[in-house]
C-alpha cells in the first residue's frame, strides 16, 4: 500500500481527507497496515479471513464487516458499542488487536507531516485533531454507498430475476425462512441484535451486545449485518466460522448444526425451516442478486 503522503492532491475536500488516511498506514503503531488492510476495496470493504490480521501479525477478536452502507446505521461493530461514524472512525486506530496507535500519538504523526498538516488546514482551517480527524473518516465512509445490484435493477423494473432468482426471492420472504424478519429495509437488516446460535461460554465464548450492555438477555447478541454485497464478503458471522453462503443457509435451515447448549438463542431460529435442496439453491441465488456491479467488476 503506497502512502498519500507522496500523492499531490488536486482537489481538497473532508471527502478526499478521509479517503486517504483510510488507505494510508502512518495510523498503525508500526505503521505496517491502514484500514484498507482489512476493509479491502475489491471484497466490497471486507476482509477475506475469518480473523484479520492486526500490528505484530496479531488476529483480531472478530471478522472484519463491509464498512458499505453504514450512513444510514445506528450502531456500529458487531456489538454496536459506537453509536455513530464519527465515534467508530477512532476505535480501529486505538484497538491493540488493530491498528494499536493511541489518538494523541496519530493527532502528533498527522500534524508532523507537512502533507496531511497542510491538508487539515486547508479542509477545516486547523490542524488536525480528535474531532476533525474523526469527521474526515465518516465523511469518506457515508460515500461508500451502494444501490446498483441486480436486484435494484429488478425493483425498478428494469430486468427480470431469472426462475431460481425469482423463487429464492419468494422464499426469502416467506413465512418458513423468516429472513425478512431481521433483513428488512433498503440495506436488508434491522439494525437489532439477535442470538442465533453461536454462544455457549466455552468454544464459542464471545458474548457480543453483553460485554457492551452488561445485561444478561445480551449475552451472546451481534448486530444484524445487512445483506447487500453479501455474496462478495465471505467468510460470514461475527467469528467468520461460515465460507460459503450455503454454509450460512444450511446452518439456518438445521437445528441440528446449531450448538447444542447454546445460550439466549432467539427463539425464532431454534426450530428448523425445512428447506429443502433446491429450495437452499434458490435462496442463495436470490442473494446473490443483492451485490453491486462496480464490486463485482473489482472481483473479476
Amino acid at each position: 500500500m503506497f502512502s498519500f503522503n507522496e500523492i499531490k492532491v488536486a482537489n481538497y475536500s473532508m471527502t478526499s481527507l478521509g479517503k486517504a488516511l483510510f488507505n494510508d498506514k502512518i495510523l498503525s503503531k508500526d505503521n505496517t497496515i491502514s484500514c484498507a488492510s482489512c476493509h479491502i476495496p475489491e471484497f466490497a470493504f471486507s476482509d477475506t479471513t475469518s480473523l484479520s490480521i492486526g500490528i505484530n501479525n496479531k488476529p483480531t477478536l472478530r471478522n472484519t464487516p463491509s464498512v458499505l452502507n453504514m450512513k444510514n446505521r445506528p450502531y456500529y461493530f458487531w456489538d454496536g458499542r459506537a453509536s455513530s461514524l464519527d465515534e467508530q472512525a477512532l476505535m480501529p486506530i486505538q484497538n491493540p488487536n488493530e491498528m494499536g496507535l493511541p489518538i494523541e500519538e496519530a493527532i502528533q504523526r498527522l500534524n508532523e507531516s507537512a502533507f496531511y498538516n497542510s491538508y487539515f488546514n486547508k479542509v477545516f482551517k486547523e490542524s488536525p485533531n480528535k474531532i476533525n480527524i474523526a469527521k474526515a473518516f465518516a465523511a469518506y465512509e457515508k460515500t461508500l454507498e451502494t444501490v446498483d445490484s441486480r436486484f435494484d435493477d429488478w425493483s425498478n423494473n428494469l430486468i427480470n430475476l431469472t426462475t431460481s432468482e425469482e423463487r429464492g426471492r419468494k422464499i426469502f420472504l416467506s413465512e418458513k425462512a423468516k429472513c425478512f424478519d431481521c433483513h428488512f429495509q433498503e440495506d436488508f437488516t434491522n439494525d437489532d441484535f439477535k442470538n442465533i446460535g453461536l454462544f455457549d461460554g466455552d468454544q464459542y465464548n464471545d458474548s457480543g451486545r453483553y460485554l457492551v450492555t452488561k445485561i444478561k438477555s445480551d449475552i451472546g447478541k451481534f448486530k444484524t449485518p445487512g445483506l447487500r454485497n453479501i455474496a462478495i464478503t465471505a467468510p460470514y458471522m461475527h467469528d467468520g466460522s461460515f465460507s460459503t453462503l450455503e454454509e450460512v443457509v444450511d446452518y439456518y435451515n438445521n437445528t441440528k448444526k446449531k450448538i447444542t447448549n447454546s445460550i439466549n438463542i432467539d427463539p425464532a431460529l431454534s426450530k428448523p425451516l425445512g428447506l429443502s435442496e433446491l429450495e437452499k439453491k434458490d435462496l442463495v441465488a436470490f442473494l446473490k442478486t443483492l451485490s453491486d456491479k462496480h464490486y463485482l467488476s473489482k472481483k473479476k
